[in-house]
């Protein structure tokens, strides 16, 4: 079910960094916590991160589609892929603090990955990685909360994986996917050396905070003991499949085809008010059943194995059923909305 977007990039830079580059980026996986590992390094005095949350600015050499699945256009839209444009989000960054971006769509995109290693090459990559059923069902959470999925069965939604794939609906519908580490980090071996990646797992990020932003902090050569928390962003409610949310789905998803054709509209525009109905009561993400995960843990098992051998761990517990599901438990932080585009939700 992994789909390879591109083995290929063109290569409009040149080699050579320019100053207004990031020195570090989050680069995957989606729903793994990066939204929340943002916000955590925003609040270190050595590091700068980019107004933009999640600029994308390497998953395109031009400009992005103008097609996909529900939303994607419009979201399309909010791109910053001009090279000017992205230089400028880091022109406000303190002299002697490194720079970074979180775009956690990158590690599966190999085009992305060849844009970064020639334009930043000496970059520090940051990886998280989430058990995958676990990831792909949060990432399906997702765009059901925002009324974009029509297909309230999780399972269900995976085996139209590969017909959406063909239709070109944008890599965050590829569920299965986003959540193949194993074939990821063996290509973005190929590409970096070792020394400039950490890979980390979601949990660490959920039951360790302090240890693990120590960990990263010593990896990007900062100073460790500033932080000490990682806080619940984007946490995803879950609508109840009811003839209401179909409804307001259903016309949000209509909005979001009309919007494509106003010049300047944006997602939230038009789209936002209805997102905001359909999680009006904050009702936390539903856990995953044994049986659930026993029809999509075949889909993994061989990445699992190879994510053992590029990795050299042991990622057995993944095919096991879970003593806990979700992620950052708990529902979600009063006045908080769902990031849209990588950006935090607003209230």
């Amino acid at each position: 079910m992994y789909s390879k977007l591109s083995d290929t990039w063109s290569l409009p830079w040149t080699s050579e960094a320019p100053v207004a580059m990031p020195d570090f980026l989050v680069i995957g996986a989606p729903k793994a916590g990066t939204t929340a590992l943002y916000a955590a390094l925003n609040q270190h005095p050595g590091l700068y991160m980019s107004a933009v949350k999640e600029p994308k600015f390497f998953l395109s050499d031009g400009p992005p589609p103008t097609k996909g699945g529900p939303g994607d256009a419009l979201t399309y839209r909010e791109h910053i892929w001009r090279k000017p444009d992205y230089e400028a989000l880091f022109d406000a960054a303190p002299a002697g603090t490194l720079r970074g971006e979180s775009t956690p769509l990158y590690l599966y995109d190999r085009a992305a990955m060849g844009r970064i290693r020639t334009m930043v090459p000496d970059a520090k990559l940051i990886v998280i990685v989430r058990d995958p059923v676990e990831r792909a069902h949060s990432n399906w959470t997702h765009l059901w909360s925002a009324g974009l999925e029509p297909i309230g069965d999780f399972v269900r939604a995976c085996e139209e994986e590969d017909r959406r794939i063909a239709a070109g609906w944008a890599s965050f519908w590829h569920y299965t996917g986003l959540s193949m580490y194993g074939e990821q980090l063996e290509y973005l071996f190929t590409l970096f050396p070792r020394e400039q990646i950490l890979v980390l797992r979601y949990r660490l990020l959920v039951d360790e905070p302090a240890e693990t932003l120590d960990l990263i902090c010593e990896f990007l050569g900062v100073e460790p003991g500033v932080l000490s928390e990682i806080p619940r962003q984007n946490v995803t409610a879950h609508p109840e499949s009811t003839l209401g949310h179909r409804a307001v789905s259903l016309a949000l998803r209509v909005g979001s085809a009309i919007g494509t054709f106003i010049p300047g509209l944006t997602a939230a525009t038009l789209t936002g008010p209805l997102e905001r109905f359909l999680q009006r009561h904050n009702r936390e993400r539903q856990p995953l059943s044994w049986e659930q995960r026993q029809e999509l843990i075949p889909r993994f098992e061989q990445d699992i194995k190879l994510l053992e051998t590029v990795l050299g761990e042991n990622f057995a517990d993944w095919v096991q059923p879970r003593e806990r599901s979700g992620g950052m438990v708990g529902g979600r932080p009063a006045g908080q909305g769902q990031a849209r585009n990588g950006r935090p939700g607003a209230p």
